[in-house]
């Protein structure tokens, strides 16, 4: 097949950790052509889609993981898949390129499909979900935080558009700096906040679970390092191996059918104890260290699930 992959600059990327170089590398290896180009490089123009990009050849090697071939205006109706996999945050330049994407799916069969990523960011669509999730709120009106954080004492508090643990708070019964942090968040932008009754839990670890067209085929722990209450991987987590609960299987057992009838191929969602918080479909990430503890290879489970669905 004809591959496309939109994605942030790959120079910098981490090849022992970034989930798109792997999905690259197995499309290599099952003989798909590559291209690659950054969402600064779609188009629309005049009834087509285009992408100023360059032919991609991968290979794990350090320091020399990737080599371009000549760059190249493509019209990207005449592939067969094309990866959204630029990182969050969630604005208006990444709601623009679902946009733009939802001209060519599913002809051009679009992972994860644009129109539902652009409906279902990833700390959204757990509002379908209320019994499996924590007390949540979502709002701007600092009165209308204050008590929420008054009802539930302890919470965390976070951009709704945010990624990577960036930007997330949280505040004890005795901590006095809502206000301050409204007044920050309030000032960067015009969006609500998302508010959560703090899980103390985390401190055992926060579990991305990896679901491929709906079904889970693994998880890792995400362990907060030393005084720290993200567990995110980009702040310091720690990851470590993890199997499936009973509660994990319930949840994924819920979730997994709307995933797959959206076209949700590969998800990863975010469970600390026994409580949902967020359904990644934008950037999923941790297939590699999924790969490493359990020998799982994931990237080939999304390839047998993109190859079947352009077969059928």
């Amino acid at each position: 097949m004809k591959v496309a992959i939109q994605m942030d600059p790959i120079g910098p990327i981490n090849i022992e950790a970034d989930s798109t170089f792997r999905i690259a590398e197995e499309a290599q290896k099952r003989g798909h052509e590559l291209f690659y180009y950054t969402p600064d490089r779609l188009s629309y123009r005049e009834g087509h889609v285009y992408a100023r990009g360059w032919p991609l050849t991968v290979r794990r090697e350090k320091g020399d993981h990737f080599t371009l071939g000549a760059e190249a205006e493509v019209d990207l109706a005449t592939f067969d898949v094309v990866w959204l996999r630029q990182d969050p945050p969630f604005d208006m330049g990444y709601i623009t390129t679902t946009h733009i994407l939802d001209r060519i799916h599913p002809k051009t069969l679009v992972v994860n499909d644009p129109f539902w990523v652009r409906n279902y960011p990833e700390k959204l669509l757990v509002l379908d979900f209320p019994d499996l999730t924590p007390p949540t709120l979502i709002a701007r009106d600092l009165e209308t935080i204050r008590a929420f954080k008054a009802k539930h004492g302890d919470i965390i508090l976070k951009p709704l558009y945010g990624n990577g643990g960036a930007g997330v708070f949280r505040l004890g019964p005795d901590d006095r700096n809502l206000a301050s942090l409204h007044e920050l968040f309030s000032g960067i932008n015009r969006e609500p906040l998302i508010a959560q009754k703090f899980l103390p839990a985390v401190s055992k670890g926060d579990k991305r679970i990896i679901l491929v067209d709906g079904e889970p085929v693994g998880a890792i722990n995400r362990v907060p390092a030393e005084g720290e209450t993200r567990s995110n991987m980009h702040v310091g987590g720690r990851p470590e191996k993890v199997g499936l609960t009973d509660r994990d299987r319930e949840i994924c057992a819920r979730i997994g059918p709307l995933l797959r009838e959206k076209g949700q191929v590969f998800v990863g969602i975010d469970v600390i104890g026994d409580w949902l918080t967020e359904i990644n479909v934008t950037s999923p990430t941790g297939i590699q260290e999924l790969e490493r503890f359990d020998g799982t290879n994931i990237a080939e489970k999304i390839w047998l699930a993109i190859e079947g669905r352009r077969t059928s």
